[in-house]
């Protein structure tokens, strides 16, 4: 049954702020070259723009920061041009690395061609993507900690890691001291069958866009609405609180799916789904806010948001981002603009 979910004033959570959001995910660069047209084989392009930003789980962890939790990233990072580059970054945005380091590679890189209605991406691998069993033997969530794993981190090496972690931390979902929060992938099809069963036994809560829900609803067998009603009309918000409500009744977990400006559909445990709406955004922008919106969201639960609550300060903040991009990225605002859109009037959150 559908619920709508009701803007009020926010009160602040009793838990104190001191409880971090550890990603589990990967960081590299992306390098988005902005051309006319996608050159054939052997062909020849010009870009009339290129950016370098940094990439993967660090936008993630990036909302983190700025939404006032803190923000560790567990992952590798190598040596060389790019690994520098991540290091830079994670500690310009007060990000701890606490995750393992690599002499013998550098970071890796995506080289992004974008004609302004298709993206082609080149992807080079590097000491992110170099895991193993022992990946993340030395973290050690506490009590209220929010971990986050990409999708990216299921599909390598390190995804031997992510199962010595789950059979470490998580063998029973519900005596977990953490909270887990799971950000699949549209390429679901590279990652093996058993560490997939794994996750779904892990009740995470999943954090998807409507494409990455498809897919892996796919995966799964969940039987579908009429793909065509995923796109904006009339029979969307049906056809989004049907693919929320049996894709998280066959994960048996809370569901989180993300829609843009036009909110999210989240399904909380016992089965209930609600549809908070999202803010209106004019801005033009190359790149989705989805990442800061998973930030926003991890932040806000570690800091003892609901997850409506959270949801609801993600949908306003991914919204700013947008807003706010550099250069088409997305930039997650600071935590108070976000509760002040997020509440609809000036006052704050409420002390």
């Amino acid at each position: 049954m559908l619920h709508e979910f009701m803007p009020h004033a926010f009160t602040r959570p009793t838990r104190p702020q001191a409880a971090s959001v550890l990603s589990l995910g990967q960081i590299w660069v992306d390098v988005m070259m902005d051309v006319n047209e996608m050159p054939p084989s052997g062909g020849f392009s010009v870009s009339q723009q290129v950016n370098a930003t940094i990439g993967g789980s660090f936008r993630v962890l990036q909302a983190v920061s700025r939404m006032g939790s803190p923000a560790k990233h567990a992952g590798i990072i190598g040596s060389g041009m790019w690994g520098t580059a991540v290091r830079e970054a994670l500690t310009h945005n007060g990000i701890d690395h606490i995750g393992q380091d690599r002499l013998d590679s550098d970071t890796g890189f995506r080289l992004v061609l974008n004609d302004g209605e298709h993206k082609t991406f080149i992807a080079t691998y590097g000491a992110e993507s170099q895991g193993d069993v022992s990946t993340f033997d030395a973290i050690e969530p506490r009590v209220g900690d929010v971990v986050h794993i990409s999708g990216n981190t299921l599909m390598d090496h390190s995804s031997s890691g992510i199962e010595a972690f789950f059979a470490r931390t998580a063998l029973d979902p519900d005596d977990r001291p953490y909270t887990l929060v799971i950000n699949p992938t549209n390429a679901l099809e590279l990652v093996s069958e058993q560490l997939l069963e794994n996750v779904v036994l892990a009740r995470p809560i999943w954090s998807c866009n409507r494409q990455e829900a498809h897919t892996l609803a796919e995966r799964l067998g969940v039987p579908l609405s009429d793909v065509k009603k995923l796109t904006v009309g009339g029979a969307f918000d049906e056809a989004m609180e049907d693919l929320c409500g049996s894709l998280g009744e066959t994960l048996r977990a809370p569901l989180i799916l993300r829609a843009g400006s036009h909110g999210a559909w989240v399904r909380e445990p016992g089965g209930a789904v609600t549809h908070v709406p999202g803010f209106p955004v004019k801005s033009v922008h190359t790149r989705s806010a989805g990442a800061c919106h998973t930030g926003a969201f991890c932040a806000m639960l570690a800091q003892g948001w609901s997850m409506l609550d959270a949801a609801h300060i993600a949908n306003a903040a991914a919204s700013l981002a947008i807003e706010r991009n550099i250069a088409g990225v997305p930039d997650c605002p600071d935590r108070q603009d976000a509760l002040t859109l997020a509440e609809g009037h000036g006052q704050g959150e409420s002390e």
